[in-house]
C-alpha cells in the first residue's frame, strides 16, 4: 500500500503517523485550516462541514457537503476534500462566499464556513436548474434546495439573510475548476491500513477482504459514513481496537431494481438512495427529509442505520412497513433474514459478529396507500419519541388486504405491530374498522418513560397515527 494521503483544496498532504481516531475536523485545523470549527462534536451544528468529492448521480463526481468532526481522516485515504478556504481568497472570493458577504449572511462567523461549504455543495450539484423566476417554500427561484443548509446552525445572524445569498446564486462559470472537475471520474476507492498505538483502521479494497477480517477479527467494529460511531468517539472516547471501513466497496454500493425486488446496497448513502430512486419508493421518499440533515444523510447509510440495531432509528419502522429483507454476508456465503426477524433486543440482532450487512432487499409490487409518521420535539434533525411506517392494500370493494406497520421507539427494539395488522386485513377499510385497529396499536410494544415521551403519550401518538392515515386516506389511497 502507498503512503496514506488526502488531497486538501488541491494539495496532497500525508496523513504521516497521525493517530487513527483522529477526526478529519482535528486533522484539518493541525493543517492551519481553522474555518473547520468544531460545535457540538455530534453532526448536529454543521460548524466542521466541508466538501469532498464523490462518485456522482448526476455526474461523474460531485462535491457533496460532509461533517468533518464524525468522519476519521484516515477514512478519507486517496480522497478530495476543500474547505471553505479553498474556495475562494481575499482578492477573488467565491461566488458563495460573496453572496454571504453582501447579503450580511455572517454576524459572528462561527458557523459560516460550515454554511458556505453546505451551500457550496449544492451550488455545484449538476441537476440543480432553475425554477423559471419562480420558487416555493423549500426551493428558490434558481432551484436551489434549502434541505442542503439543513444541519447547519446559525445562533445570531438569523437565516433570512442566508435564504437570500443561497437564492441568489447562478449557475457555476465555465472557468469554474471545480465545476469542471464534476467531469471527471471521482478518485478510486484506495485500499488502506493503518495502525498506531494498538488500534488498526482497514478499508479493503474487496468484499471478500472484508468478510475475511471479520472473520479473523470478530471483534472488528465496521464502520461507513461513521455518523453514529463518531459520536461514540466524541462524545464518549471510545476507541476501537480494530476498524473496518466499507462504505467505498462496490459490491455494497449497487442499487437495482426487477420485476420482483429493490435491492439497495448497504454502502450507499441515504442521499445517494433518494437521488436514485427518486421517489419510485413513496414511504422512503417521505422517511428521509425526515431523516437528521442532509449533511448526515450524505455520510449515513441504511448498513450503518440497520447495524447499530437501535430502537430508535428511523429506517427500521419504514423497512419494516415494506417488508424488507437483509442479505448477510460471511465467508461461508450469503444468507437472507427477513428484518421482522432481524432485531432480537436492545440493539442486538441475529447477524453474527463475522456477518457484514451486503444489502437491503424491498419486494415489488408496493403497497397503495403509504405513510411515515414521525413524532419528535423538532419537526427535523431530530430523534423521534415515535416513528411509524404505514403500507396498507385493499381491493376494489374497500376490503384491507394487505397491512404491514412498523415501529420503532415504543420497545427494546423496532417491531411488526402484528395485532393492529391481524385487525385490519379482511375488514373494510372505514372509520369504524380504523377507530378499533387504533385501540389496539396504542397497545403494541412497552413504550417506556423518558425525558423524550411519557408511556401515556406513546401509546397515544399510536393510536392517533392510524387514525390520523384514515382521516388523510378515507379512500385507502384509491384515486
Amino acid at each position: 500500500m502507498v503512503a496514506a494521503e488526502v488531497m486538501i483544496n488541491g494539495r496532497n498532504t500525508s496523513l504521516g503517523d497521525v493517530p487513527v481516531w483522529t477526526t478529519a475536523l482535528d486533522f484539518l485545523r493541525e493543517q492551519g485550516l481553522t474555518g473547520c470549527k468544531e460545535g457540538c462534536a455530534e453532526g448536529e451544528c454543521g460548524a466542521c462541514s466541508v466538501l469532498i468529492a464523490r462518485p456522482g448521480v448526476a455526474a461523474p463526481t460531485e462535491w457533496v457537503a460532509i461533517n468533518a468532526c464524525l468522519v476519521p481522516i484516515a477514512a478519507l485515504d486517496g480522497q478530495e476534500v476543500i474547505t471553505a478556504e479553498g474556495l475562494g481568497n481575499d482578492d477573488a472570493l467565491h461566488p458563495v462566499q460573496h453572496e454571504m458577504a453582501v447579503r450580511g449572511g455572517s454576524q459572528c462567523g462561527y458557523c459560516t464556513p460550515g454554511f458556505i461549504c453546505s451551500m457550496a455543495g449544492e451550488y455545484y450539484r449538476p441537476d440543480r436548474a432553475p425554477a423559471n423566476g419562480h420558487g416555493d417554500a423549500e426551493h428558490g427561484p434558481n432551484g436551489f434546495d434549502l434541505h442542503a443548509l439543513s444541519g447547519n446552525l446559525c445562533r445570531c445572524t438569523g437565516y433570512r439573510p442566508i435564504r437570500d445569498a443561497a437564492y441568489a446564486l447562478g449557475e457555476p462559470t465555465d472557468s469554474d475548476a471545480l465545476a469542471a472537475r464534476s467531469a471527471q471520474p471521482a478518485p478510486a476507492p484506495v485500499a488502506t491500513r493503518l495502525s498506531q498505538d494498538g488500534l488498526d483502521f482497514t478499508r479493503p479494497g474487496t468484499l471478500a477482504e472484508a468478510v475475511q477480517i471479520l472473520h479473523e477479527r470478530p471483534e472488528t467494529t465496521v464502520i461507513a459514513g461513521c455518523t453514529d460511531h463518531g459520536v461514540e468517539v466524541n462524545l464518549r472516547g471510545k476507541r476501537a481496537e480494530a476498524v473496518l471501513a466499507v462504505e467505498r466497496l462496490e459490491e455494497l454500493r449497487s442499487l437495482s431494481i426487477d420485476s420482483d425486488w429493490i435491492e439497495i446496497g448497504a454502502a450507499l448513502s441515504l442521499t445517494e438512495i433518494e437521488r436514485r430512486l427518486d421517489g419510485r419508493v413513496p414511504l422512503l421518499a417521505e422517511m428521509f427529509p425526515q431523516f437528521a440533515s442532509r449533511l448526515i444523510r450524505n455520510g449515513a447509510t441504511l448498513g450503518g442505520n440497520l447495524g447499530t440495531s437501535s430502537p430508535i432509528g428511523d429506517s427500521p419502522p419504514v423497512l419494516l412497513a415494506l417488508g424488507a429483507r437483509l442479505v448477510l454476508a460471511s465467508v461461508e456465503g450469503e444468507r437472507e433474514v427477513e428484518l421482522a426477524d432481524y432485531f432480537t433486543g436492545y440493539r442486538t440482532s441475529v447477524r453474527h459478529d463475522r456477518e457484514l450487512i451486503r444489502a437491503i432487499r424491498i419486494p415489488l409490487p408496493l403497497a397503495r396507500l403509504t405513510a411515515f409518521h414521525k413524532i419528535a420535539k423538532r419537526r427535523f434533525d431530530d430523534i423521534s419519541s415515535v416513528a411509524v411506517g404505514f403500507a396498507i392494500d385493499h381491493d376494489d370493494a374497500g376490503i384491507v388486504r394487505r397491512a404491514q406497520i412498523g415501529l420503532g421507539g415504543v420497545a427494546a427494539t423496532p417491531l411488526r405491530a402484528t395485532a393492529t395488522e391481524e385487525a385490519l386485513i379482511g375488514k373494510t377499510w372505514s372509520h369504524e374498522t380504523v377507530a378499533a385497529a387504533a385501540e389496539i396499536l396504542g397497545a403494541e410494544g412497552t413504550p417506556m418513560n423518558d425525558h423524550r415521551a411519557s408511556t401515556r403519550y406513546r401509546a397515544a401518538m399510536l393510536r392517533s397515527s392510524l387514525l390520523k392515515l384514515h382521516a388523510d386516506n378515507p379512500n385507502g389511497g384509491k384515486q
